[in-house]
């Protein structure tokens, strides 16, 4: 099997995986949604989140993607496998000590670093919001445990346990949400997020295990590689800071709107993740171990080779994604939430601020790999300087347009933003790599274009004929024409593309259909 296969088999394996994880993700916030409305409850909910995640990305998230991969994969690349498990087990020993620390005092300072990203919170609001964090601080633990475990079976090129991990993760917090919420109100969805991150990690074990991993009680804070990955942390650290600051702004600059405004937020924002995290996200983490080897091995041209593929491949599936789900925005927010308190209001605000989300699709597709070419190369310092000037940008945008687009406004700043973003991404990879294989990538990209606005068109045809001669104000009927929708957006589109002898279909045809096929 060509590593062109691995990679495609890997990709195949965590789009499915992660699939049946969004489409759970989906889930939990429509029973959240139908529980509780879109309202302060709600709110305090989401904004609950922004510690531990801090804490999280702050202490490993970092250390995963831009150190201990690119490190690791190494010694695995060269079969040290005695170093490479001292590595390991070093690092996860260091991490745990420090999110011990770091839940200790989150914990006991949480009233004071909750104005820090909620700022116009008050009352019951506030008091809900800081009972609801401190709930969740624990869960950091075994979301960094398991985000060290799926560093190192990414790195033996084992992707499909830790995809499994978030999907028993999202169904651990639906499961103990719904039976307990009566009860315990919002609180049981926070108490289902420990229990599902305990879960995420569990399910990882006998993975390590047949991986070969080998746990020593060492702390060998002198061994090269611990060093390294040290080095390579502090830019990271930095980096990922400014990617949490920026969250931290636009939820503050959220929690000043109308009340349920963060929610349509999280909402709209999730639906944008879909075709990000199926896809984008599942492409990028199975290319990302082939970057790493490659750069080990000072092997160039298939650097750029796999780079590129998997680069067009994004774009290959963003761009009719965003085309297709800005003409269903309102259907599919109505399909998944409309439920319960959950009401129409509610679902035209969430569709109006996705409609501003999918105009930066693409280019959020493209910023989930193009980092990963410094990581790769260990030059994390590149990602650090392109973050920083993004925040700004962001941010200014998002002074300006909040008070004339609101909610909208925020996502419309964080779409410009990112676009700015990928194209310097695209310059520094230029002259880190000296040719990127440019012409192909925009007569890839024109391809896509074209495809997926016959798609758009088809597709808006089918929308009106569906809604003009089908009972579409029947629930049941919701549903069918959202498969109606979806099928035939799907078929359309891979057909004008296979007619094209696009290798992007190729590619993503060999990823899903790779995994039902024997070697």
């Amino acid at each position: 099997m060509t590593q062109g296969q691995r990679v495609a088999r890997a990709a195949g394996s965590m789009m499915l995986a992660m699939l049946v994880s969004r489409i759970l993700g989906f889930v939990r916030e429509a029973v959240i949604g139908a529980k509780f409305g879109q309202n302060e409850i709600t709110d305090s909910y989401i904004a609950a989140f922004a510690l531990p995640d801090f804490l999280y990305f702050l202490l490993v998230g970092g250390a995963i993607s831009t150190a201990f991969i690119p490190v690791f994969s190494s010694y695995v690349a060269r079969q040290e496998n005695e170093d490479s498990w001292r590595v390991a087990s070093s690092i996860v020993n260091a991490m745990v000590i420090m999110l011990v620390i770091g839940i200790v005092l989150g914990e006991i300072f949480t009233p004071y670093l909750i104005p820090l990203v909620a700022f116009d919170f008050e009352g019951e609001t506030l008091e809900r919001t800081i009972f609801l964090t401190r709930l969740m601080f624990p869960s950091v633990l075994f979301t960094g445990l398991a985000g060290l475990s799926m560093g190192i079976l990414n790195s033996h090129q084992h992707f499909l346990m830790p995809a499994l991990g978030s999907i028993l993760y999202n169904l651990v917090i639906i499961v103990v949400g719904w039976l307990f919420a009566d009860q315990l109100g919002i609180a049981a969805f926070s108490i289902g997020v420990v229990f599902g991150a305990l879960t995420n990690f569990a399910v990882q074990l006998p993975a390590l295990s047949r991986a070969g991993f080998r746990y020593r009680l060492t702390l060998d804070l002198r061994h090269p590689g611990v060093k390294r990955i040290g080095a390579l942390m502090i830019p990271a650290l930095i980096g990922l800071s400014i990617g949490q600051v920026q969250d931290i702004i636009n939820q503050n600059l959220a929690s000043s709107l109308e009340a349920g405004s963060i929610t349509a937020l999280r909402f709209a924002n999730r639906l944008m993740q879909l075709p990000l995290g199926v896809f984008a996200i599942a492409i990028s983490v199975a290319v990302f171990p082939t970057l790493t080897r490659c750069a080990a091995n000072k092997e160039w041209e298939e650097f750029r080779k796999h780079l590129s593929l998997g680069l067009r491949s994004v774009v290959f599936i963003t761009l009719p994604a965003a085309v297709g789900m800005m003409i269903l925005r309102v259907p599919l927010v109505q399909v998944l939430f409309e439920h319960g308190k959950f009401d129409r209001a509610a679902t035209l605000s969430t569709a109006s601020v996705l409609f501003y989300f999918l105009i930066g699709l693409v280019a959020q597709g493209a910023n989930q790999l193009l980092p990963r070419v410094f990581y790769a190369v260990q030059k994390p310092q590149i990602v650090v300087r392109i973050s920083a000037i993004s925040l700004v940008f962001n941010t200014l945008i998002s002074l300006v347009v909040l008070n004339w687009l609101g909610a909208e406004g925020l996502a419309l700043a964080f779409s410009i933003s990112a676009f700015l973003t990928t194209g310097l991404f695209l310059l520094m990879a230029r002259r880190a790599l000296r040719k990127m294989g440019g012409r192909r990538m925009v007569r890839s990209c024109l391809q896509t274009l074209f495809a997926a606005v016959l798609m758009g068109a088809v597709l808006q045809s089918v929308v009106y004929l569906v809604s003009t001669f089908l009972p579409v104000e029947q629930e049941w009927m919701q549903y069918g024409a959202m498969v109606i929708y979806v099928a035939v957006g799907a078929l359309v589109y891979g057909a004008v593309t296979i007619a094209m002898g696009m290798e992007e279909a190729r590619f993503v045809q060999q990823a899903f259909l790779g995994r039902f096929k024997r070697r």
